[in-house]
């Protein structure tokens, strides 16, 4: 019987070897391993455990990772175009710089997760938990936030135009500078939200009304 470590060296030979056709690695156990800049696209790890993997750099696109635990890892500039992380746990998750447009994020965990300067450009994160979440100076362009939970997050500089924020809780978020042109913000709550230098030119605001370019806010 292979011990743990053989085991995570017999399924890394497998995820790598460029001549291997399986796909499907769903609730394996992969907690540490390292898929440093290896191409994933399309692999099945629906219910893996990735928690302190490091998968900096790696391509993942259209890779199905929902339900997966991948808390504390290392995505680095992970290239994340159209994959699944619905319902995963990407609490304390390194997301630096990531690529993750279109991704499917419903209901994900990004709790105190770092994504400065990641790309969610239309992305769906819908009902997702941003508590506390860095998103510094992200894209997220025409990305669902829908009933997202965006409390404390930092969102400094962030870029959420014609992004969909009706009933998310923004409660203590800092919205510093950040473009909130033509977001929608119906139903939201912003209590003790930063809004200094924020953009919110025709942004449809939490009581409905809707705040046009002439108006000035800091």
């Amino acid at each position: 019987m292979r011990n743990y470590a053989d085991t995570q060296e017999f399924i890394l030979n497998q995820i790598t070897q460029k001549s291997f056709k399986r796909e499907d690695f769903s609730g394996c156990d992969l907690s540490g391993i390292d898929l440093r800049a290896v191409d994933l696209s399309g692999i099945n790890l629906i219910g893996a455990d990735l928690s302190g993997a490091n998968l900096s750099g790696s391509v993942l696109v259209g890779a199905n990772l929902s339900g997966a635990n991948l808390s504390g890892a290392n995505l680095q500039s992970a290239y994340l175009y159209e994959a699944s992380l619905c319902e995963a746990n990407l609490k304390n998750a390194d997301l630096t710089r990531a690529n993750l447009c279109g991704a499917f994020l419903w209901r994900v965990n990004l709790t105190k997760s770092k994504l400065w300067g990641a790309s969610l450009c239309s992305a769906d994160l819908s009902e997702a938990s941003l508590n506390e979440a860095n998103l510094i100076e992200a894209s997220l362009i025409e990305a669902n936030l829908m009933r997202a939970n965006l409390i404390q997050a930092k969102l400094c500089g962030a870029i959420l135009l014609e992004a969909n924020l009706k009933k998310a809780n923004l409660t203590s978020a800092d919205l510093t500078s950040a473009n909130l042109t033509e977001a929608n913000l119906s139903g939201a709550n912003l209590w003790e939200a930063k809004l200094i230098h924020a953009k919110l030119w025709d942004a449809i605001m939490p009581d409905g009304t809707i705040q046009y370019p002439q108006i000035k806010f800091c």
